[in-house]
């Protein structure tokens, strides 16, 4: 698997993907490649998120300003996912007694107020 795709490498491996999408896709800042001399250099998770934008785009047949919303959700959404990883492994290393009574409060968080 390629690490690192240029543009052409990007329009060729998104197949729905035109160069004119692509580029609105950037100037919307739906999608942020890396800087290059030589132009853009795209990651894997910018295929994923192009991958979407062209589902969304055609499926749902959305304009880039819907794409915006949804894909700043999403973004949001992992990050929240990404944070809640952190505190639980923050959680695991807590002495027993510690993580039982964070698990007792989460079953019950009424009990909190």
């Amino acid at each position: 698997m390629t690490e690192f795709y240029s543009e052409d490498e990007v329009v060729v491996t998104v197949t729905r993907l035109t160069r004119s999408q692509l580029v609105r896709f950037i100037d919307a800042a739906l999608v942020k490649p890396q800087r290059d001399p030589g132009g853009y250099i795209f990651r894997q998770i910018d295929i994923a998120r192009l991958e979407l934008l062209c589902d969304l785009s055609v499926e749902l047949d959305l304009d880039e300003t819907a794409l915006g919303i949804i894909v700043s959700l999403l973004d949001q959404l992992h990050a929240a996912r990404r944070d809640l990883a952190a505190v639980a492994r923050a959680i695991e290393v807590l002495p027993p007694g510690l993580r039982a009574r964070i698990s007792v409060a989460l079953e019950n968080p009424e009990r909190l107020y």
